[in-house]
């Protein structure tokens, strides 16, 4: 591990090598698709865990594959990591697979990095990228399994082209690399799914919010989060208007 690193390159350092590890275990060839992801979170997360409780003892930590400590709830500042976001794509030798580790200080999604193994690709807070402009038909990243039903009826409505894509972590770098424009996912994600994608995002100058407008606060006791917007800003309002539309 490089000296002194502060908690930017720490979040990038970890999401690159995480990512590393996953592909090596990957493609050792020795496990079947279901061992594989078991295999790929439980490497990934121990890694994880172990150096941000050796680099950052003083600080909370809620990762998806570990038990959660109450004690965080105490602590303003709190590393949330997703050690393989997207774990079927993974498996699969898909590219829109991600490994999240952010830093939410006094709940807002502060620091952070994704990491996307499959394109050799990490973006992070502390070396923001220009965002692409938007072309005139816009694209709005949906799941491939289960597209949520208010991003396919809003879709529809403003005109945007849905495409298809793995991870949360993906879908929302797909913005940040101006591959699509718009991510509206109402179908339910943890803090996890989007803390790092956040911080990546807003410090890109992009939008970021739950589907009523309302800010994506982090390190709750209930650490499920419904919903999440995130876009170029100025789709944000259009976005939002016809969600609320939507309830009426």
């Amino acid at each position: 591990m490089p000296d002194a690193l502060n908690d930017a390159e720490l979040a990038a350092h970890l999401a690159e090598v995480a990512g590393k590890l996953l592909i090596e275990v990957r493609e050792s060839g020795m496990l079947s698709l279901k061992a594989l992801g078991k295999a790929g979170d439980a490497t990934a997360n121990q890694f994880l865990v172990h150096a941000l409780r050796e680099q950052r003892p003083d600080d909370g930590l809620l990762s998806e594959e570990e038990k959660d400590n109450a004690e965080r709830l105490s602590q303003s500042r709190v590393w949330i990591v997703d050690p393989v976001d997207g774990t079927r794509e993974y498996g699969e030798a898909r590219t829109d697979w991600a490994v999240h580790v952010a830093l939410a200080v006094g709940g807002v999604a502060s620091i952070g990095a994704v990491a996307l193994p499959g394109l050799g690709v990490v973006l992070r807070t502390d070396k923001p990228q220009v965002v692409p402009p938007a072309p005139s038909k816009l694209r709005m990243v949906v799941s491939r399994t289960r597209p949520a039903r208010e991003a396919t009826e809003v879709a529809e409505k403003i005109g945007a082209e849905l495409v298809p894509m793995g991870s949360a972590g993906a879908k929302a770098m797909a913005i940040v690399l101006g591959q699509a424009d718009i991510y509206l996912h109402s179908g339910g994600q943890y803090e996890w799914d989007s803390c790092a994608p956040a911080a990546v995002a807003l410090a890109h100058g992009l939008h970021c919010s739950r589907i009523d407008g309302s800010p994506l606060v982090y390190n709750q006791a209930d650490v499920y989060m419904p919903d999440l917007l995130i876009c170029r800003k100025e789709h944000a309002q259009q976005v939002l208007d016809e969600v609320a539309g939507l309830a009426k």
